[in-house]
């Protein structure tokens, strides 16, 4: 009776086991199907996210033209640059203030001791407590370029007259500062952004710019030393580049005078966001 017994049991098992492979070879290529969709995917999502909120690159080699996470193709719909002609070795150098920390009047000096042009973005605080400094850019035949007037976090925004009195009154600051009106290229704050502040920027008639080489520039407390800078800047840099620079950064005021030499040596020339904003995307 034991025999017959395991007999049965055994031919039970096997049965059963026979039942439940194909469910369970199933379930494994759902599971399988829905790992490989989460790893498709998640991918876009992030980046998805990435575009809507913050500006970013990704570099390739040294030399080269980064790749944004918008193609310059579909920035150029809404008058928005990042970048110059891959062909020509050409910077657009500019600089971003939120305030004054003493070394602008160096960063000025060498500019024109190499009779480079610059654009500085500028915020309210800026203009309001330096009027004197903004007026020696002008003077220097640099641009002063639009950051907003409080520095907020412009992809939050989504009402076109909140986004417009940002830019509206830094504008009025402005020519109240030069008796001139700004030239209208735009900078968001930390590179926030969304789809509606790029088309409203253009309805605005800005141009929207952003950068294809920067570094960390901005801690007050921790500047990066002069071997750092330019372990990022040189290497780094590549034809139509648009460089942003903090000019509330002490290695920066030390090392531009170097900075600027080495760029020639290496072939550049330096232009204007006249000159950027007006060639077609490439």
């Amino acid at each position: 009776m034991q025999s017959v017994t395991v007999m049965k049991s055994n031919r039970f098992f096997v049965l059963s086991l026979k039942s439940f492979l194909p469910r369970l070879l199933s379930g494994v290529l759902v599971l399988a199907a829905v790992v490989l969709f989460v790893a498709h995917t998640l991918p876009s999502a992030v980046e998805t996210a990435a575009l809507k909120n913050d500006w970013g690159l990704s570099y390739s080699q040294s030399g080269s033209q980064p790749v944004g996470n918008r193609s310059q193709e579909s920035l150029s719909q809404h008058n928005a640059y990042y970048l110059g002609n891959p062909q020509e070795k050409v910077i657009f150098l500019t600089f971003d203030a939120g305030f004054e920390a003493g070394y602008t009047p160096k960063i000025l000096e060498t500019l024109k001791k190499h009779q480079v042009p610059a654009t500085f973005f500028l915020v309210g605080n800026y203009l309001n407590t330096q009027p004197d400094l903004v007026k020696q850019m002008v003077a220097g035949g640099h641009i002063v370029g639009n950051h907003t007037f409080h520095h907020p976090d412009m992809s939050k925004i989504s009402d076109l007259e909140s986004f417009k009195k940002e830019l509206t009154e830094l504008e009025e600051k402005y020519k109240e500062i030069t008796g001139q009106n700004m030239q209208k290229f735009y900078r968001p704050p930390q590179g926030k952004f969304n789809e509606e502040n790029l088309k409203q920027a253009k309805d605005l008639g800005y141009k929207t710019v952003f950068w294809s080489l920067a570094y960390a520039d901005w801690l007050q407390d921790k500047q990066p030393s002069k071997e750092e800078a330019f372990s990022k800047l040189l290497p780094r840099i590549h034809n139509g580049a648009v460089v942003l620079l903090h000019s509330t950064s002490k290695t920066n005021s030390e090392i531009l005078d170097e900075l600027l030499t080495k760029w020639k040596e290496m072939g550049y020339r330096f232009g204007t966001l006249e000159e950027l904003c007006g060639q077609k995307a490439t």
